[in-house]
């Protein structure tokens, strides 16, 4: 067994014989769909990247034994394409899948990491198997987590520590965002959108204490689910701050409204935030943002 195997199991109690067992069981994934988008495979630093696909963005963590994927994106021909690049490009097997968002867009390339151990928060799991109860069996055992977590979960990977964090109920009740201390590099997932509006439709106003307990960590750089990579990885911290601002002037907003006695629709047709029209999602989002975060405060979210 490699010895970056022996770390996996030894961290994540799943046998490698049930394990080899169930990627075989599961290697009948469902037809792989025609889809034109194909992405780049981008460095931020040396050892992480990130695969853009149309402004969809999976993270790749690299280490001597083996790569940490993050998020499989939305098709199985996206996710087959970005492991391709991997190992053209870098080299290495990839290791782990660590899923943050249940959504289809980042998990229904989970079928293609048949062949690895795939981690995500025991809310995601939950979610996710909600989201599919109407999905063959076959495909829903491809896309499910092997291992969940409450709220942490440390993979020690060719001598890198990479911290699974959870800080409560974010983009989704289940969100993972991805520490590795040594590079000081944060992977956010859906909880950043670079320089777009927030997509919100199962999301809660506690995202701007998880963004919060993000920037209090010891790192410089913060990637995104959305928009693209900077040029220079540094600007991402002052892009988050950007983006927490979006959503703390939306709450403000609202609670102003509310304040005033404002029903729900009354709130959604006045606050407007005009000055995010020119972000990319703010016409399909803007209503779903102020009506999300009215309910929030008014305690009538699941």
């Amino acid at each position: 067994m490699p010895k970056s195997m022996k770390a996996a199991v030894f961290l994540i109690p799943l046998s490698l014989s049930a394990f080899l067992t169930e990627a075989r069981l599961n290697s009948a994934s469902p037809q792989a769909s025609e889809d034109p988008q194909r992405g780049t495979l981008e460095l931020i630093i040396p050892g992480h990247y990130g695969y853009n696909s149309d402004g969809f963005i999976s993270g790749v963590i690299v280490t001597s034994e083996g790569v940490v994927v993050v998020d499989a994106l939305g098709s199985e021909a996206v996710a087959k394409h970005e492991r391709q690049l991997i190992s053209r490009i870098i080299r290495q097997p990839v290791r782990f899948l660590i899923s943050s968002t249940f959504h289809n867009n980042y998990t229904r390339g989970n079928v293609a990491y048949q062949d690895v151990i795939r981690i995500g928060h025991e809310n995601y799991q939950a979610d996710l198997l909600d989201l599919m109860k109407d999905v063959p069996a076959a495909e829903q055992e491809a896309r499910l987590p092997h291992q969940t977590y409450r709220d942490r979960m440390v993979l020690h990977l060719g001598g890198k520590e990479i911290q699974i964090l959870h800080f409560g109920r974010a983009h989704t009740r289940g969100d993972s965002i991805v520490f590795v201390p040594e590079d000081r590099i944060v992977y956010m997932s859906e909880l950043f959108f670079y320089d777009r509006f927030p997509w919100m439709n199962t999301g809660y106003v506690d995202w701007i204490h998880a963004i919060d307990i993000a920037l209090n960590l010891e790192a410089d750089i913060f990637v995104p689910a959305h928009g693209s990579l900077s040029e220079d990885p540094r600007e991402s911290r002052q892009a988050l701050v950007r983006f927490r601002q979006t959503l703390v002037d939306a709450r403000d907003a609202v609670q102003k409204e509310m304040a005033r006695g404002a029903t729900e629709d009354r709130v959604a047709a006045t606050v407007l935030l005009p000055q995010y029209k020119g972000l990319s999602g703010y016409q399909e989002q803007r209503e779903v943002v102020v009506r999300r975060i009215y309910q929030d405060l008014k305690g009538t979210l699941p």
